[in-house]
């Protein structure tokens, strides 16, 4: 049970994450009418499927890999109505965005438990006093 859930919370996570990746990557390459948010919906949504099953089957290979590439790129492509080398731009641009958001959260997180981490240092030191 434990482990649906899990796979089904990070699913939804993914797909919620490459959403907003994906939408802000296409406004920035494409533009604001050519990139609905709609879109980025259904690129994540079907690129994540089509990852998960190229996982499933290919197993960690680099055949799995490319044709998940190629899949996410067919994907930008046809949905944001731009040709290869903008769907390339897109797609770099996205992994750029995500690398950033990640360094943002891990960065946010750690400020936030350095601080629980010294004010709980100073709880125990005052308890002790």
């Amino acid at each position: 049970e434990y482990q649906l859930l899990f796979a089904v919370t990070t699913f939804i996570l993914r797909l919620i994450i490459l959403t907003f990746v994906f939408y802000i990557a296409g406004i920035v390459v494409v533009g604001k009418r050519r990139a609905l948010f709609g879109d980025a919906v259904v690129i994540s949504l079907l690129g994540t499927a089509v990852g998960i099953v190229c996982d499933s089957i290919f197993q960690s290979s680099l055949i799995g890999a490319i044709l998940s590439l190629f899949v996410w790129l067919l994907l930008i492509r046809y949905y944001y109505e731009t040709g290869w080398l903008g769907a390339l731009a897109v797609g770099i641009l996205a992994v750029i965005i995500a690398v950033v958001m990640s360094l943002v959260v891990l960065f946010i997180l750690a400020l936030l438990l350095g601080f629980a981490f010294v004010l709980s240092g100073w709880l125990v030191l005052f308890l002790v006093l």
